[in-house]
């Protein structure tokens, strides 16, 4: 076992990884027939449980095609009940809990704090002994993330450009301060009838960096040269999307005092867009 995890650290991290993303990204758009039809077919193979089942449409102009797909409607139930924050993406869970001050876990032994995650003081004292879960994006899951409550960004979402560390469990538990030090954005959203926060902060790695948004006009990825803070408004209703990874990676949700994961979660566990994630309680 330690073995088989420590080749698929070097297999996927002991490589040009920035080098290895550009390729993916350009290689996984080539729409020639057969050049998508083999890479889609490879991709089914090792992926193992890839559902095209689900897709709104049957076929698919090339590999980052198939990656994106969006769902047919109702793939997806969104939970709609009163209190309830739902998952924002499909995932396995991670870490999840309390904040402890501003300390959260990547990875057993693994620590890191908000002040090197988000790098913005307004927020971390905001988030101060909130709460956190951790959602982890596999390859043949659905890369489309989604409000998970009625929500809106007032002022801006900011890209943090970086690493392209792979952040599979192997990954996690070699690496310090992983999330850290990968590509990501920082999407705070504004509760609808409450003073809550919930900020979600989509982390790229390895073939993947690369973010993009509905209400951003350009992807946030190794090519962009705009300003990291990104002036922009929007407003959501719980299950409208928010935006797609352009391959598979991590989500972190965090929620201010008030929000807490629903009890029933389990490290493990895998949950779909419009599950229950969190719900509001008592400071």
């Amino acid at each position: 076992m330690l073995q088989h995890e420590g080749l698929n650290f070097a297999l996927t991290n002991r490589i040009p990884r920035r080098l290895a993303t550009r390729f993916m990204g350009w290689f996984s758009r080539i729409e020639q027939p057969l050049i998508r039809d083999v890479s889609i077919a490879v991709w089914q193979l090792f992926a193992g449980d890839l559902n095209l089942a689900e897709a709104r449409k049957s076929h698919f102009t090339s590999l980052h095609d198939c990656f994106i797909r969006e769902l047919r409607v109702g793939a997806r139930p969104i939970d709609r009940a009163p209190g309830v924050i739902v998952s924002p993406c499909d995932g396995i869970m991670g870490a999840f809990g309390a904040l402890e001050d501003t300390s959260l876990i990547q990875a057993k032994g693994f620590p890191y704090t908000l002040e090197d995650l988000l790098s913005d003081s307004r927020l971390v004292e905001q988030l101060r002994g909130g709460s956190y879960v951790t959602l982890r994006l596999t390859s043949a899951m659905y890369h489309r993330f989604h409000a998970p409550y009625d929500s809106s960004i007032d002022d801006e979402v900011t890209y943090v450009p970086g690493e392209t560390w792979n952040v599979n469990p192997a990954a996690l538990r070699r690496i310090d301060r992983l999330y850290c030090q990968n590509e990501r954005a920082i999407v705070p959203l504004r509760l609808v009838g409450s003073d809550q926060l919930l900020v979600l902060v989509p982390v790229a790695a390895i073939l993947v960096a690369g973010i993009q948004f509905e209400f951003v006009d350009v992807p946030l990825d190794m090519a962009y040269r705009g300003p990291s803070r990104i002036p922009c408004r929007a407003s959501f209703a719980r299950g409208q999307e928010i935006g797609h990874f352009r391959h598979g990676s991590t989500i972190l949700v965090f929620g201010t005092r008030g929000l807490a994961p629903c009890a029933a979660l389990c490290e493990g566990q895998i949950v779909r867009v419009g599950q229950p994630l969190m719900q509001f309680c008592e400071p």
